[in-house]
């Protein structure tokens, strides 16, 4: 398939490249420790840089309904995640694939984000961060 109809495909039709986190990146470790069952909470502690530990703490929040604790910890998460994108290269627009498992918690915060916004009533930050989803990643809200 031509690049450009690959990019039409992905709705990437400025041909902006994907943005891609390191593979070493911090969200792979604490991926790991989560899968053992460690504790969010002392993660933050040890990893306060990674987006995965924050989304993972903003997804309690909401399962506990605590929308505004929800919507602080994932925005920490989002903002951690932009840190890690700019420093990869990315300049603020273009893909940042699902399928990139280094890219996840970013891409988990910021639908938390969007949830916990929508929950507390900021319609307009829950709107923006859907149209973030879509211009990161379409097949996330296929």
């Amino acid at each position: 398939m031509s690049e450009a109809a690959d990019a039409y495909r992905s709705r990437n039709l400025l041909g902006i490249p994907e943005t891609r986190l390191p593979e070493d990146f911090v969200d792979v470790e604490v991926a790991a420790a989560l899968a053992e069952h460690r504790p969010p909470r002392d993660l933050a502690r040890e990893h306060p840089e990674s987006p995965l530990v924050w989304a993972e703490l903003a997804q309690d929040a909401l399962c506990d309904g605590d929308e505004i604790a929800a919507y602080a910890y994932a925005r920490t998460g989002y903002h951690r995640g932009l840190d890690a994108l700019r420093r990869a290269g990315w300049r603020g627009q273009g893909p940042i694939p699902a399928s990139h498992a280094p890219n996840l918690g970013f891409l988990k915060a910021l639908a938390l984000l969007g949830e916990a916004s929508r929950r507390i009533g900021d319609v307009t930050e829950a709107d923006r961060v859907q149209e973030f989803l879509q211009e990161a990643d379409p097949s996330l809200l296929a």
